[in-house]
């Protein structure tokens, strides 16, 4: 990783800079339309009585997001009004998703189903595709030393966007009918539109000549690299024993004795809180010692606090085995979040940043989408006691790639 030329600022400065408020407002934009296809459309239809076998066929939209690789070459290539590639997408998407969030609220599930499932696909399309904009924006806008701190601002953004489309929406509902809850949300995309009014367009040296190159390029630049297959293990792996063992806490819990106040309140409300303060201390973290170091530092904090529910199985529903277990987790995975973002902008290539994040991005997650089906399998098997130790074990193959990934760019530079 080579080292910005630009010195740095404190961290207070830099926190409160236009920089890092232009990547919280964006990831505002970016999170903001996932639960609107997700959970509070979920709980629309269970309202509209739809059968839940069709329900759970809506889960199938969330696919947009593996899949928007496919489609990130045009990012690279394409740019039109002269707005520059980054903010052209951006806007574009922003508007276009303003219009459909709004259209999705104008149907009502027992009357339009299929035009409802077709409207919620084309949301996640363009969201997929804001997502992959914004990604290659904060690659290109951010010096190497801001990129832990912009990541983390990124993801502050987004999940506080989710607790707006998903707590506050459904709240709403309860006084609101569904059609004005999602006009309220279509209108917010508003914060994207001003936040990619304030976002300059990056200067980058080099762009691909044309569409041919925009496809080829990506993939060509990133596997000639030495050790191209050791850095994909890696994201693949990195996060793969946190997400397993994430995907399967609520019915650990239910198994467990804890009531449903005591998971709301301490599991829900203290964990969301906890990953704020994970992100942030991963900034800061992030921006005193390097990407690098605090990778391996994360890494074992998230398999430690992986293994810590087993503390559970032998305390039983104790809230507070419950509130160590929740918070060591939730601080330990936000701190690996925003190390592990920050990562993965980093070993972009400037020229094809867009399609470079989103191969990484959609590696990093075919593992948790994939593995995860097999989590209640695993427990079967297991047990819970065992099934988190070895969902605590899974990270250490992610850090011994690791180390391989340092010695090679020790070879490197020397």
């Amino acid at each position: 990783m080579t080292s910005s030329p630009h010195p740095k600022k404190s961290f207070i400065k830099e926190l409160f800079s236009q920089k890092m408020l232009v990547c919280l407002l964006l990831g505002f934009s970016s999170g903001l339309p996932f639960l609107l296809t997700g959970g509070t459309l979920k709980l629309w239809l269970a309202e509209a009585k739809v059968d839940i076998t069709t329900i759970g066929y809506f889960s199938w939209v969330g696919m947009m997001y593996s899949l928007k690789f496919l489609w990130a070459p045009l990012l690279d290539s394409i740019t039109l009004f002269k707005l520059g590639r980054r903010k052209f997408w951006m806007f574009f998407s922003q508007i276009v998703l303003m219009g459909l969030i709004f259209l999705l609220g104008q149907f009502k599930p027992e009357e339009s189903l299929m035009i409802m499932a077709l409207i919620s696909l084309l949301i996640a399309f363009f969201s997929a595709t804001q997502d992959v904009a914004i990604d290659a924006f904060r690659r290109e806008y951010l010096e190497e030393n801001e990129l832990g701190i912009g990541s983390t601002m990124n993801m502050y953004g987004y999940r506080l966007a989710m607790l707006f489309s998903g707590g506050l929406a459904v709240a709403l509902a309860d006084y609101l009918n569904w059609e004005k809850v999602y006009l309220i949300m279509a209108l917010s995309m508003v914060v994207g539109l001003v936040a990619s009014s304030l976002a300059p367009e990056p200067l980058v040296e080099f762009r691909p000549k044309n569409f041919k190159e925009s496809v080829v390029g990506p993939f060509r630049e990133f596997l000639s690299r030495h050790g191209a297959a050791v850095i994909l293990v890696f994201v693949f792996l990195f996060k793969l024993g946190d997400a397993l063992s994430g995907s399967m806490l609520n019915p650990f819990y239910k198994d467990m004795g804890y009531e449903k106040t005591d998971i709301g309140l301490i599991a829900k409300t203290f964990g969301l809180a906890s990953s704020m303060v994970g992100l942030f201390l991963g900034g800061l973290i992030i921006y005193y010692v390097g990407i690098f170091r605090s990778l391996w530092f994360f890494g074992i904090l998230q398999a430690l606090s992986t293994a810590s529910f087993a503390l559970i199985t032998y305390t039983g529903p104790m809230k507070w085995s419950l509130a160590f277990a929740v918070i060591f987790e939730d601080v330990s995975s936000g701190m690996g979040s925003a190390a592990f973002v920050a990562y993965m902008a980093s070993i972009t290539n400037k020229t094809f940043t867009a399609t470079q994040y989103a191969i990484l991005s959609s590696v990093a997650t075919l593992g948790r989408n994939f593995f995860s089906g097999f989590a209640g399998h695993m427990v079967k098997q297991l047990g819970w006691e065992l099934f988190f130790y070895v969902c605590a074990v899974i990270a250490i193959p992610g850090l011994v790639f690791l180390l391989i990934i340092e010695k090679m760019n020790s070879k490197k530079s020397s």
